[in-house]
């Protein structure tokens, strides 16, 4: 007799159990509904696998070069849709399995040998992650390209910068869109460090102790392209840091983009001005003809909470699990699968908005009529005619608060003005002092908003994605 539940696929772990599997122990059991995209993974490893069998005489190569080339072609047929995995299978795994038994019978039940599913689900997730880690460092390369371009553009357009957000000084807004590439490129940083633990192969593991079997998993490591064997099988297959480390490094990227989406709904307001996005990028009210709303951002910063919200679960999932693995570590997967697929989609469409975002230069700049953002270059001028800072701020703070009481801006006064203030506002560079831009060009130290130390940066930075295209 089958122990079977209807509907389902026959067990391949049966033999033990007298009854039939209650078909809501079976439904709640299953994997297959999350797990079914590993499909390609579970093949190539199962193909490794196999042929390393074979070459090992653990099972006649004949039967070894039969499996696998019978994987190869389920791998497309699946691919093409003339197969399809059994939806009443238990996971990806029992899925391919049953398939591959379909089309060859016995034979087939030699691919299991050596392994566990513990250490083969392991395998599948590593050689997932390590695809999903590469495509998401490329879309990252793609919006610090388009960042870039933009910086060249505007070099020479300037904003308020701000602290607390109140206008502080001026900056570039080259300047100020470069410092989310080299938030970026922490992030890409990150990934590809992430990646070096990833890239270790558990194959080989079994359920948790080894194989008594003459096994080579370095071969099976050289094949699949990993850089490593896992060195404990304990850990191989009970390890799911690697996944956890990905999910922290795309949920502190998420955060980078959170902030930006932030400046951006903030900008597109009538106060601010800043930007336009393009209608292709945003969305209309139900109810309010004239609106036109920044839903881009405004999701690209809700979806940083998903995941982190992924982050959490996966920490709270392996946080009390004894060595080794447990069914508790079949959620690991749903977590890992929604973080690299919602911040892949928000990359994407990260990259669109950038793409179709114009900036108002002559808005930035008129914003800062006024804003008294040069207060710093005329104390600093007072330091250089010898005055301590301490002193120097003093002397502007008060001469700040005369001008509010007037209505005036630093740029509205003359240097008798600032004369009277102090006698060391005289000589060359006082009737400059209250421009925008000469504050802007004159932070030339390494890393600052000067042009040239801007023009600097631009190079650093095209340098870097130079790198990471080879």
């Amino acid at each position: 007799m089958d122990k079977t539940t209807p509907g389902s696929s026959p067990k391949l772990w049966a033999g033990r159990f007298s009854q039939e599997t209650d078909a809501l122990v079976h439904a709640f059991n299953a994997s297959l509904s999350i797990d079914q995209r590993l499909w390609p993974y579970d093949i190539q490893g199962s193909i490794a696998h196999v042929t390393m069998l074979g070459d090992r005489n653990i099972i006649p190569a004949e039967d070894a070069h039969v499996i696998a080339e019978d994987l190869s072609a389920l791998a497309a047929e699946l691919e093409s849709g003339a197969a399809v995995l059994d939806p009443g299978a238990e996971d990806v795994h029992m899925a391919v399995e049953s398939l591959l038994t379909r089309r060859l019978g016995p034979v087939a039940g030699k691919l299991h040998t050596a392994r566990s599913r513990n250490d083969q689900i392991a395998t599948d997730i590593r050689l997932y992650a390590r695809d999903a880690v590469d495509t998401v460092v490329a879309q990252i390369a793609s919006v610090q390209g388009q960042l870039v371009a933009l910086a060249e553009e505007h070099v020479d357009t300037l904003l308020p910068g701000t602290t607390h957000l109140q206008h502080a000084q001026p900056v570039r807004l080259a300047h100020h869109l470069l410092a989310y590439f080299w938030m970026l490129q922490r992030d890409v940083e990150r990934l590809a460090d992430a990646r070096k633990r990833v890239d270790v192969l558990p194959l080989g593991a079994a359920a948790l102790a080894g194989t008594g079997y003459p096994i080579d998993r370095h071969q099976v490591a050289r094949d699949l392209g990993f850089a490593a064997v896992a060195p404990n099988s304990l850990d191989a297959v009970s390890d799911r840091d690697f996944a956890i480390e990905i999910v922290s490094a795309l949920s502190i990227m998420m955060m980078h983009l959170s902030r930006l989406s932030e400046e951006f709904i903030l900008w597109s307001t009538p106060e601010f001005a800043f930007i336009e996005m393009g209608d292709n990028v945003t969305t209309g009210s139900s109810i309010m003809p004239q609106k036109k709303n920044p839903d881009v951002s405004e999701l690209l910063r809700g979806k940083t909470g998903r995941v982190y919200g992924s982050l959490t679960a996966l920490l709270t999932i392996m946080k009390s699990l004894p060595l080794t693995y447990n069914k508790d570590m079949q959620e690991d997967k749903e977590p890992l699968f929604d973080a690299v697929d919602t911040a892949s989609i928000c990359l994407s469409v990260l990259l669109t908005l950038l793409r179709n975002t114009k900036f108002k230069a002559d808005r930035m700049a008129s914003s800062m009529r006024g804003d008294f953002s040069t207060a710093t270059d005329l104390a600093d001028f007072l330091v250089r005619k010898g005055l301590p800072f301490r002193q120097a701020h003093e002397v502007v703070g008060k001469l700040v608060g005369q001008c509010v009481q007037a209505g005036k801006g630093l740029e509205d006064l003359s240097p008798e003005d600032l004369h009277a203030a102090s006698e060391l506002f005289e000589g060359d560079g006082v009737t400059e002092l209250g421009s925008t831009r000469g504050s802007a060009d004159a932070r030339e130290s390494y890393g600052g908003t000067g042009r040239g130390a801007v023009l600097n940066q631009l190079g650093e930075a095209k340098a870097r994605l130079a790198v990471a295209a080879v």
